[in-house]
């Protein structure tokens, strides 16, 4: 039996296009390239990562103060969620007896800025980083996270998300 749904937040709840036309306006003409290579950078930093069996924070050593990654970095904390999450959410919460959650590769600082600026919190039992394992999705230990967070079992859990890479893990680790 279902107790749980898990969802992932970047991509999956949280559209991180939405962060685009902040970037135009500050990269006229470049917005949507820098977009797409910023989100496959992050991707790809963190398959990387996890292949080499090391972890490190985004944002680790990073201050930003020049005048174009200060406001992109403040809207990775205030990222648009898909105009349906809080409805989905919300009728999930209303139905009862489901413990809805966030499992990301997102730092805890990184989720808690977000889920709070979004609103999303007000729907979920738990925000859940990677921080905890110290490694990045797919490795098993991120998803059992979930277990440690919410007291459910593998079979209790349902994993929600719009990257296969992710979807496959949380397969991959029942």
């Amino acid at each position: 039996m279902i107790k749980g749904l898990i969802f992932d937040a970047y991509g999956t709840l949280y559209d991180v296009q939405s962060v685009q036309a902040r970037t135009e306006k500050l990269c006229p003409g470049k917005g949507d390239l820098i977009t797409q290579l910023w989100r496959l950078k992050q991707l790809e930093y963190t398959w990387l990562q996890t292949a080499l069996l090391g972890y490190r924070d985004f944002a680790a050593g990073v201050e930003a103060t020049e005048n174009i990654t200060k406001p992109l970095f403040a809207k990775y904390l205030d990222l648009d969620p898909y105009p349906e999450a809080k409805e989905a959410l919300g009728a999930l919460r209303h139905r009862g007896g489901l413990k809805l959650a966030i499992l990301s590769n997102g730092s805890t600082a990184m989720l808690t800025a977000l889920v709070k600026n979004s609103g999303l919190d007000a729907f979920l039992d738990a925000t859940i980083s990677v921080d905890d394992a110290r490694k990045f999705k797919p490795h098993p230990e991120c998803y059992a996270l979930v277990e440690k967070t919410l007291g459910l079992k593998n079979d209790e859990v349902m994993f929600v998300s719009s990257n296969g890479f992710d979807v496959a893990g949380a397969k991959h680790f029942g």
